[in-house]
């Protein structure tokens, strides 16, 4: 018997087994939502402006100046990842956190051609990233002078502790959305798979096709509700004028 499945058939079994496809959707999303809100750990981010920008005593627009302190970010990025600064840090906080792990939760952004740039940090502690964000900021701006030998840096804007910080991760309604997806393609394709497998004959098509016989006559189903009804109509009958159910 052939395994291969028509577009026709397709839809029949979504039709047939759709309520398993929706259990099972149910079933993925319940799981999401109860890792996404119970088991992983919420992570929060926060940030500080860093400006570089060389004192001109001239005090006139000098171009190349400028492009100068721009092409420096790169270079201060590295060091404020060094280190010479998160070791200081740690100290300064008394971290748990080795260097190598304060290093992954920093990131540094930058527009192009702009002298201003963010350090980002991320901690599953709201507070902590705050602490960290600012901390590493001061230090940078006040060791850069002598790691670098020049005075070009400045903090716009340190980052603030909020009352009520939203985590930006997990983020439950993607992780909720990835689950209904997850979940229908998995019914979807447990149903296929099973009406692949199904080998029974389902109607006269099939017998003509897979075994050869010609069909003569048919007998078409009663759903159960209706076999039900029929059934009890049937039993009652009357007897010596009294009524009578089987």
């Amino acid at each position: 018997m052939e395994t291969s499945i028509t577009l026709v058939d397709f839809f029949n079994a979504i039709k047939k087994r759709w309520k398993s496809i929706a259990t099972i959707t149910v079933a993925v999303v319940l799981i999401s939502v109860c890792i996404s809100f119970f088991v992983l750990t919420p992570v929060y981010q926060t940030s500080t402006q860093i400006l570089v920008n060389q004192k001109n005593t001239a005090n006139e627009l000098d171009l190349s100046l400028m492009q100068g302190n721009v092409d420096l970010i790169s270079t201060y990025s590295m060091i404020i990842k060094s280190p010479a600064i998160l070791d200081k840090v740690i100290e300064n906080l008394e971290l748990t956190q080795s260097v190598e792990q304060l290093n992954k939760q920093i990131s540094i952004e930058s527009q192009e051609n702009s002298q201003v740039f963010y350090l980002i940090v991320e901690d599953s502690d709201h507070a902590r990233a705050v602490k960290i964000a600012n901390s590493i900021s001061e230090t940078f701006e006040r060791d850069i002078k002598e790691i670098m030998s020049v005075d070009n840096v400045s903090i716009l804007a340190k980052a603030e502790l909020k009352e009520n910080p939203i985590p930006i991760k997990p983020n439950h309604m993607l992780n909720i959305a990835i689950a209904v997806v997850v979940g229908v393609l998995t019914g979807i394709g447990l149903a296929i798979v099973l009406e692949t497998l199904d080998k029974t004959l389902k109607d006269g098509y099939d017998v003509e096709t897979y075994l050869g016989l010609p069909v003569i006559g048919s007998i078409e189903s009663t759903s159960g509700k209706k076999f039900k009804k029929v059934k009890k109509y049937n039993s009652i009958t009357k007897l010596g004028g009294e009524t009578l159910e089987s």
